[in-house]
């Protein structure tokens, strides 16, 4: 779609002067303070100069619209004889967003500077004798480059008697001399003349120049050859072909012969006229020698000799005057001059320019004249331009709509300059036009949300992806950078945990993931491009932790201890007895964590367990001595890939009796605290020293059994303790009836504790050191075993088998024996157990009022192995430093139980160091 230029001129035009030959950096004028414009002090560029046609003689500046000159300016190399010579350009100016084309115009003014000179410093003329006063003869004109006032302005002759001159301008504005006859010549008196003809200008000061002219007299020729008219005035079309038959002249002598025959030549004429034209000698026929310009030189003054062959001829002189006519031969000049321009032939302009934005400025030109120099502009290629007339010739392509380089990034534009003549002459130029980037286009991620998977134990260093974002701009402006947004995962930075390449955006993780730590983490990635002002987006990427089968099963139940536990069951349990629920936990999930079970040692022993569920069961009529020991090892394996296996051994031991109920186990607490206490007890021992007090301690002992005999069962007592003081109350009870209900009823190596079972379960208080602790008398992790290494505190995992303990003679693991009142001076020991009661709300306790620490509840209540026995065991009692009393206080409502355990002795004493009476201990209910 074509743009016309129809619109008003919008542009202003300012006209300055300035002369030639001004020194380069002359001021000539300010845009700025001439045209009273405002500044922006903020921005470098107020004023841009659209350079155009003619070179930049002409400098602005760029801040506030100084005008200098830039070089030499030769107004004559410039514009020749033109009577006034003008240096145009444009100028745009910047303000507040908006721009003002400013149309410059500056007249060089013209200097002084040239002299006038004559073609020939010497020339010869003749003149016949014969001739007239007032006789005529033409002289070459000078030639002076300057105009005005500063080009020639007068002629003068040296002084003579025969000759003066008279000054003659012609149609081109040339001024001339003519040689005028004053008085008659006789050449038989002088046959020459020399005289000095003088052209001088208008300056200040003013120049001259000089020519000497020598003339001849001639002998005398009666006849002169006499041209039809002495003028002619002819109109020479400019494209008029060379040869063109301009004028025929004809000039008539009288005279015959020779003296009668005419030849035709130029007079004093320029070399210039020789060059365009020629006269023919002997026609008289006027031809164009070569093309004319009318834009060059509109009109020629010639003339023309006519000149008979006789002696001493005397010539005619007819003057010629050629009018050079205008034809549109021509075709307009355009000049588009961009308001950014890197490459010829291309403008820039950004793509977030405004609408009516100035593209570039066209100018035109027609060296034409008339209808034949009048342009208009049309603009095609697209509707996102379109051109508006700035002034005269000259228009601006402006944005007729918003642009956009990621759309369209470069417009081809064709502009087409037409004249007014006949035919019109056109001029087609292309043009392209390119978007600068903007950054207008924030980084883009391929995705908002990355979900990326990867393994737990993974390597640090791994990688785990690359995030992409794309930036539709250019340069800076599209070089995106990557970085992680500052977050806190777990209490911990996220760059502790992944580390991210800013270039490529890759992602590796900076240490080993575990799933069942962390199933999932959030990392946001920020992507900025290099723009100014920056711009930017944000991804997430959702690390998703994958299980790996990395941990083996965990069997929680029974407690091992070393890898094995021991279960004690009847002898004879018959077939589907559930002997054991073996229970596991895997930290891992899915298929990692379920578990199967199977025996992978002693299943011909008759057990099974079920795969499933764990529990071990008879899986025929069982038939073992009580002496025997079986060993079953349980595999506990997850169905992950590779699977992960843990093992137990389970000792079963066999006992007589009824089936019991599932066994309940004691808890195990820290061996830190014995570890201080066995300290303490040995700075102790080292500082007493003394086996008096040992004495002290079994007199002490046997003389607070004695008084216990023989105190009522329903009386209580309260006695003070030396360390800690803690008051007891002590019910008594029925100890037969007890021991006559226990009836061998243990379970799986556990003592059974009163009301278990059918009965109400009541909580245990144990002292611990320092303060009470309560714990169920069902509750599994309390462990009923001894190390056999003395008196031992409620967590002593050690078997009652242990080597110490066969070291020390002890008796056969099958004897049996009640808890006598030595055992409550010695403390339970290896083979010190409880039976069970048979009725509720019953409380047992064995209360010896001791005055030295010997011993607590022993870890290990190692079952009987036969119920009717009533002898015991030596126990190994210690050999304290200090006496320390123990009080157990019975509460018949609240507990069963309640154990006082004070520090772990420092040594246990040999069996052959001191008797024990064989007295049994009193058990009130």
């Amino acid at each position: 779609m074509s743009k016309i230029c129809v619109v008003a001129s919008e542009g202003n035009t300012i006209r300055y002067q300035t002369n030639e030959e001004n020194a380069p950096g002359s001021v000539i004028g300010n845009l700025a303070k001439d045209m009273s414009l405002s500044l922006s002090h903020s921005s470098k560029s107020n004023f841009r100069m659209m350079k155009q046609f003619n070179d930049s003689f002409i400098r602005v500046r760029e801040n506030d619209g100084e005008l200098s000159v830039g070089e030499r300016i030769d107004r004559e190399r410039l514009c020749r004889h033109s009577p006034q010579c003008l240096i145009t350009f444009d100028v745009v100016n910047f303000s507040k967003e908006r721009y003002k084309l400013i149309h410059v115009e500056v007249e060089i003014k013209d200097i002084n500077d040239n002299s006038p000179e004559f073609p020939n410093r010497e020339s010869i003329v003749e003149i016949s004798e014969n001739a007239v006063v007032g006789s005529r003869i033409p002289l070459d004109p000078a030639v002076d480059a300057d105009v005005g006032s500063n080009y020639i302005q007068s002629y003068q002759i040296s002084v003579n008697s025969h000759f003066s001159i008279d000054v003659l301008q012609r149609a081109d504005g040339v001024k001339y001399a003519e040689l005028v006859l004053m008085k008659e010549l006789d050449r038989e008196t002088q046959s020459s003349y020399t005289v000095e003809l003088v052209a001088t200008d208008g300056g200040s000061p003013p120049r001259s120049g000089s020519a000497k002219i020598t003339v001849k007299v001639t002998d005398f020729n009666d006849n002169s050859p006499v041209f039809d008219q002495s003028s002619f005035s002819v109109s020479l079309p400019e494209d008029a072909p060379v040869g063109t038959v301009i004028l025929d002249l004809n000039a008539v002598d009288a005279d015959e012969g020779l003296n009668g025959e005419v030849v035709y030549a130029f007079g004093k004429v320029s070399h210039e006229i020789r060059e365009l034209f020629l006269v023919d000698n002997k026609s008289g026929h006027l031809t164009l020698k070569n093309p004319v310009d009318f834009e060059e030189k509109r009109t020629y003054e010639l003339d023309v000799q006519a000149t008979d062959l006789g002696a001493n001829p005397i010539p005619s002189v007819c003057k010629i005057i050629i009018h050079i006519t205008d034809v549109n031969d021509n075709a307009p000049e355009i000049s588009i001059t961009p308001m950014t321009s890197i490459t010829t032939g291309i403008a820039h302009i950004s793509e977030t320019a405004e609408k009516d934005s100035l593209v570039a400025l066209i100018s035109t030109s027609d060296r034409d004249s008339g209808v034949n120099s009048q342009v208009h502009c049309t603009l095609y290629g697209h509707d996102h331009f379109k051109l508006r007339q700035a002034y005269e010739d000259s228009y601006m392509i402006v944005t007729a709509a918003p642009l956009d380089r990621e759309r369209i990034s470069e417009y081809n534009l064709t502009v087409m300059a037409e004249d007014f003549g006949t035919p019109p002459l056109r001029k087609i130029s292309q043009y392209t036009i390119r978007l600068t980037d903007e950054n207008d286009n924030a980084p883009h991620f391929t995705k908002s949300v990355y979900e990326v998977s990867v393994v737990e134990n993974n390597a640090p260093g791994a990688f785990i992806t690359t995030v992409e974002a794309t930036d539709a701009d250019l340069g800076l402006n599209g070089k995106i950078t990557y970085r992680l947004v500052d977050s806190v995962i777990m209490g911990s930075p996220v760059n502790t945990y992944v580390s991210l390449n800013s270039v490529s955006g890759s992602i590796y993780a900076l240490r080993s993931f575990n799933y069942e730590v962390m199933k999932q983490l959030d990392i946001h990635v920020k992507a900025t491009d290099g723009g100014s002002p920056q711009l930017q987006s944000t991804a997430v990427i959702r690390l998703k932790i994958v299980d790996q089968n990395d941990n083996q099963p965990s069997i929680i139940e029974p407690p091992l201890y070393k890898g094995s536990a021991e279960v004690f069951l009847p002898k004879d349990a018959p077939a589907g007895y559930l002997v054991t629920h073996i229970k596991a936990t895997d930290a891992d999930e899915g298929i990692n964590a379920q578990l199967s079970y199977k025996i992978t040692e002693g299943g011909h022993l008759g057990f099974s367990i079920n795969k499933d569920t764990g529990k071990l069961h008879a899986s025929r009529q069982l038939a073992y001595d009580i002496s025997d020991n079986v060993k079953v090892t349980i595999a506990v394996s997850d169905n992950g890939f590779p699977a992960q296996t843990s093992t137990a051994v389970i000792h079963l031991s066999f006992i007589e009796g009824s089936l019991p109920s599932m066994p309940s186990s004691v808890s195990e607490n820290s061996s830190e605290d014995y570890f201080e206490w066995d300290m303490s007890v040995a700075i102790i021992i080292v500082l007493a020293g003394s086996c008096s007090l040992l004495l002290l301690a079994i007199v002490l002992i046997t003389t607070i059994c004695s008084r216990r005999r023989k105190e009522p069962r329903e009386s209580g007592y309260e006695e003070k303790e030396d360390a800690p003081n803690v008051e007891r109350k002590v019910e008594s009870g029925h100890i037969d009836s007890l021991i006559a209900n226990h009836k061998g009823k243990v379970f799986d190596g556990y003592s059974t504790l009163p009301g278990y079972g059918k009965e109400t379960v009541r909580p245990i208080t144990i002292w611990k050191g320092n303060s009470f602790t309560t714990i169920s008398a069902r509750d599994p992790h309390i462990s009923g075993k001894d190390s056999g290494k003395g008196d031992s505190d409620f967590n002593d995992s050690d078997s009652d088998i242990s080597a110490d303990v066969h070291k020390k003679e002890s008796p056969p693991t099958n004897s049996l024996w009640a808890c006598t009142s030595e055992c409550k001076v010695l403390g339970h020991s290896d083979r010190c157990w409880s039976p069970s009661a048979s009725r509720p709300n019953t409380s047992l306790a064995c209360a010896p009022h001791l005055s030295s620490h010997l011993s607590t509840f022993n870890k290990t209540a190692s079952l009987p192995r036969d119920a009717r026995r009533e002898n015991y065991y030596p126990s190994h009692i210690p050999k304290p430093n200090a006496l320390q009393s123990v009080y157990e206080q019975v509460q018949h409502q609240e507990f069963d139980y309640i154990l006082v355990g004070p520090p772990t002795p420092a040594r246990i004493q040999e069996t052959d160091e001191i008797s024990i009476p064989d007295t049994a201990c009193d058990w009130p209910f």
